[in-house]
C-alpha cells in the first residue's frame, strides 16, 4: 500500500543543508509520499508532527541526537513510527540502531519498511533515547558551540572533554539502583538506555535499546594518565577490569548528589538532582536495518539457551 510521510529537517543540525532530493526520490520508488518541513527547535519539531499527525503514516527526521530527542514526546503520544535520516554530529542513536550514516542509505532503510519497538528512557519525567549525564559530560556539552560542532565534526567532543578535565571537580553521589544503595565519589556519572553516546562511546558493552533496562557507570577520581588508559573502555563499554569504573544496571535508578547538578541527556540540558530514571518500554517504532533485527534475534538466542 502507498505510504505518506512526513520529513522534518533540522536546518541546524552539523549536515542540515545537505541536498536530499535523491533520497526523497528514493523513497518514491518504494509508494512513500513524502511531506517536507524544516523546523528550527524543538517546539516546531512537536506542533509540524501533532498537525499532521491524522495525515500521515509515519515521521522522518533528518538531524542529530538532539533532534530526535525534540520529537520523542509527541511520537508516543502520536504512536507514529520513525524514520532516522542521520545529520547530525554524533548521530548515536542511528549508531546504536546500525542506521547508515550515508543519506540515501539510511532514506533505503526507510524504504524497506523494517520496523522494531524500542525503549525510551526517562529523567524526572522527561524522555531520552541514548544516554544522560551528570558531571563532566554536562561540562563537556557546555563546552561545545554551534560553530565548534560545524568546523571539528565528531572531534569536537574529543576538544571539549580535554577542556573539562582541565578544570572539574570531583562529587559524592549516593546511587540506587533497583534497591541497592551505594555511596560513591565520581568525576561523571552516565545513565544509558540506547548504547552509543558521544559520537561512538559506549555506556557498556551488555547495553541495549530495547532490553527495559538503563546501565549506569561512574568514574572515580584520577589521574590524567589513568583516565587516558581507559580510552579504550570507554570506546568498547568493556569496564569490567577497569577498578575506576563502577557498573550498575537495573530498570530504576535514583541518584542523589551532595550538592545540585545539572543532567543533560541526548546532547540537552533536562533536569537537575536529584534525578529518578526508568525505562519506557518499546515506547517507539523506529524503521531499522535487517542487519540490526538479525544481530538482536541473535543475541536474545544466546540469552535464552
Amino acid at each position: 500500500m502507498p505510504k505518506h510521510a512526513l520529513l522534518i529537517i533540522n536546518l541546524k543540525s552539523k549536515n542540515g543543508a545537505w541536498d536530499i532530493d535523491q533520497a526523497i526520490a528514493n523513497l518514491g520508488k518504494a509508494d512513500i509520499t513524502v511531506t517536507s518541513k524544516v523546523a528550527s527547535n524543538a517546539e516546531e519539531l512537536s506542533q509540524l508532527i501533532y498537525q499532521y499527525c491524522q495525515e500521515i503514516d509515519f515521521v522522518i527526521i533528518g538531524g542529530g541526537d538532539g533532534t530526535m530527542n525534540a520529537a520523542a514526546g509527541a511520537l508516543v503520544e502520536t504512536g507514529l513510527p520513525l524514520g532516522i535520516l542521520p545529520m547530525g554530529t554524533a548521530n548515536d542513536l542511528a549508531r546504536t540502531l546500525k542506521i547508515p550514516f550515508d543519506i540515501e542509505e539510511a532514506a533505503e532503510v526507510i524504504a524497506q519498511g523494517h520496523l522494531h519497538r524500542i525503549d525510551l528512557g526517562m529523567v524526572n519525567g522527561r524522555y531520552f533515547f541514548n544516554i544522560a549525564n551528570i558531571g563532566l559530560g554536562v561540562q563537556v556539552k557546555n563546552n561545545l558551540s554551534y560553530e565548534m560542532k560545524q568546523q571539528w565534526g565528531i572531534l569536537s567532543y574529543v576538544r571539549g572533554l580535554i577542556r573539562a578535565l582541565k578544570t572539574y571537580r570531583p562529587f559524592r553521589a549516593e546511587i540506587v539502583c533497583d534497591g541497592h544503595m551505594q555511596r560513591v565519589t565520581s568525576i561523571q556519572i552516565a545513565v544509558g538506555n540506547g548504547r552509543h553516546y558521544g559520537g561512538g562511546m559506549t555506556v557498556s558493552e551488555e547495553a541495549k535499546i530495547d532490553d527495559g533496562m538503563c546501565s549506569l557507570y561512574s568514574v572515580k577520581p584520577s589521574s590524567m594518565w589513568e583516565f587516558l588508559k581507559s580510552a579504550f573502555a570507554f570506546r568498547s563499554g568493556q569496564f569490567k577490569s577497569h577498578h575506576p569504573v563502577d557498573l550498575e544496571q537495573g530498570s530504576t535508578i535514583e541518584i542523589n548528589t551532595n550538592r545540585r547538578m545539572a543532567v543533560s541527556a541526548d546532547g540537552e540540558l533536562m533536569t537537575y538532582t536529584p534525578a529518578r530514571f526508568t525505562v519506557r518500554k518499546s515506547a517507539i517504532e523506529v524503521f531499522v536495518p535487517v542487519e540490526y533485527l538479525e544481530q538482536s534475534s541473535e543475541a536474545n538466542h544466546v540469552n535464552t539457551r
